[in-house]
């Protein structure tokens, strides 16, 4: 399932992942992460090489940016789990600007991610699942999501 967050009171800010990954946080350990297209305001240094376009992050990488106080203003976040393979075109990096792509429901930008996360602007935040049950739990805290294509 696919969900856009507009309105909640859930969140300080937009894609506040701290918050945003509540609902899901035991899920979380089974992941590694790909971070891409990233303008942020922290409190803290993150665990990232700005030299790159892209991070990838362990689930230990990853919590220490869920343990900052982080705004990610654009990007994208996908997770896959551990047993998958990472598979990156560097000519093609997923990104939310002028992406189109991003408010389709289904549409992974990285194609073996099983969730990605974007952030638009610091005014929306659009979270896909392709777990329906991860899905389920995610939509359970957050009742204000709406269904990405009903916006």
């Amino acid at each position: 399932m696919n969900w856009i967050i507009r309105n909640t009171k859930k969140l300080d800010f937009h894609t506040d992942l701290k918050e945003l990954l509540k609902p899901i946080l035991d899920e979380i350990e089974d992941f590694n992460w790909v971070i891409s297209d990233l303008d942020f305001i922290s409190d803290k240094i993150l665990p990232i090489n700005h030299d790159h376009d892209f991070f990838i992050l362990s689930s230990s990488e990853f919590k220490e940016i869920l343990s900052c106080h982080t705004q990610f203003i654009w990007g994208v976040i996908s997770g896959f789990p551990k047993s998958e393979v990472i598979l990156i075109d560097e000519n093609d990096l997923p990104y939310a600007e002028g992406n189109d792509m991003i408010w389709k429901n289904g549409n992974f930008q990285i194609q073996n991610a099983a969730l990605e996360i974007i952030a638009f602007d610091s005014s929306y935040t659009i979270i896909k699942f392709k777990n329906e049950q991860v899905s389920e739990k995610f939509k359970k805290y957050f009742e204000e999501a709406v269904e990405l294509e009903k916006i």
